[in-house]
């Protein structure tokens, strides 16, 4: 039994499970060879009510806690991490534009975004760096009653193949750090935007590129919270993402894990199957055992921001861990189907998808900073 899922979330799982084994798990190979986001399974995935089921019911969602978003979430990484992407961006602008949008200009937005006919990106790293997020260089500028944006954003995940963005930007002094940042919501196919693609290790089907920025007029009206306030009031949206992706890649460990453990199972060396050598079985005992915890502290940050409690520091636990764990996880899985393994398959795909979480969305150093502020104190771990 777990101690933070009741019965219906459970049952909500279960659903996923099936759902994702039957209509997602056939052709995730496929997805990374072509790079395409399968369109028509997004829209499946919306009509289920798999995608952001926690937004509020006055915007047309579900009003479910961020748990039920998380078992889903979880259910559908197992069967292809590119397409969980789907509920990961779709709950982070969710709850981003639930929360600091005006509901005329959002709403139409979010009724698209879950039911599957929309795919948002976030759009906040730009090419001179990633960490140190709030020091932004795209201007965004007033007009009138519209704002001019001009910069890049670089490494967004489904860069080409969103339909809108929040994109963060300067509106302040370079000087003014995080509190000189607007958040903006920005139709993609605005005129003065363009895009690339890059040629990512993993993650393909989704797909990270650029967003370029020239003379992009966007209506004040879809301004997202306060002018010189968005990094402030918008960033403390990544807690629930943070736990979310730790879910993610878990999911895709746990996978390996299950298909490692029958495989060894089976698998006959020296007249005995390979589970009966302990140099086989107790690494892959260590890594289950850490797995099941980490799992857990997903939950866990996942609950404390349903009841109303201070997360930050858990939601940053499982970021720089559980990706971390997961990528040594499938490395040894692969390395238990030898030369097998090697080749090009669901494991090594699972091992290129995982990496990069490593990296984006807030690196190990600057979760562990996170951590440590919030255990110390601020100002005895200062930037």
């Amino acid at each position: 039994m777990n101690p933070y899922l009741d019965e219906d979330l459970v049952a909500l799982g279960d659903q996923a499970r099936r759902f994702a084994a039957d209509r997602l798990a056939p052709g995730f190979q496929d997805r990374d060879r072509t790079r395409i986001l399968d369109r028509s399974l997004m829209k499946e995935m919306g009509a289920m009510g798999f995608i952001a089921p926690e937004l509020p019911e006055q915007f047309g969602g579900l009003g479910m806690a961020t748990l039920a978003a998380g078992v889903i979430h979880e259910e559908i990484a197992r069967a292809d991490l590119s397409m969980s992407y789907v509920n990961l961006l779709a709950s982070l602008n969710g709850q981003i534009l639930s929360q600091h949008g005006k509901p005329e200009i959002v709403t139409p937005w979010l009724t698209r975004l879950m039911a599957g006919e929309a795919l948002f990106a976030i759009a906040l790293t730009e090419p001179r760096g990633g960490s140190d997020a709030a020091n932004l260089r795209l201007r965004i500028e007033r007009d009138g009653d519209d704002y001019i944006v001009n910069g890049e954003k670089t490494s967004i995940s489904a860069a080409d193949q969103a339909d809108a963005a929040v994109v963060f930007g300067r509106t302040g002094t370079v000087e003014s750090g995080a509190h000189g940042v607007t958040a903006l919501l920005i139709p993609l196919e605005l005129p003065g935007v363009t895009r690339s693609r890059f040629d990512c290790h993993g993650q393909r089907a989704i797909g990270r590129g650029s967003l370029f920025f020239e003379n992009v007029r966007v209506p004040g009206s879809h301004r997202l919270g306060d002018e010189n306030k968005g990094f402030v009031q918008v960033m403390q949206g990544f807690d629930f993402s943070r736990a979310l992706i730790g879910l993610q890649v878990l999911a895709v460990a746990r996978a390996a894990l299950d298909e490692t453990w029958q495989y060894v199972a089976q698998r006959q060396a020296f007249g005995k199957t390979l589970s009966a050598f302990q140099g086989v079985s107790h690494p892959l005992a260590d890594l289950d055992t850490q797995v099941e915890a980490a799992r857990l502290l997903c939950l866990q940050a996942l609950w404390l921001k349903d009841k109303g409690l201070p997360h930050s520091a858990e939601a940053a636990m499982c970021k720089w861990w559980a990706p971390k764990l997961a990528y040594d996880v499938i490395h040894q899985c692969l390395l238990m189907h030898g030369h097998g393994g090697y080749d090009r398959g669901a494991m090594e795909q699972r091992l290129r998808d995982v990496l990069g979480f490593q990296i984006g969305d807030g690196t190990a150093q600057i979760m562990k900073t996170i951590i440590a502020r919030a255990r110390a104190g601020r100002s005895a771990v200062p930037a």
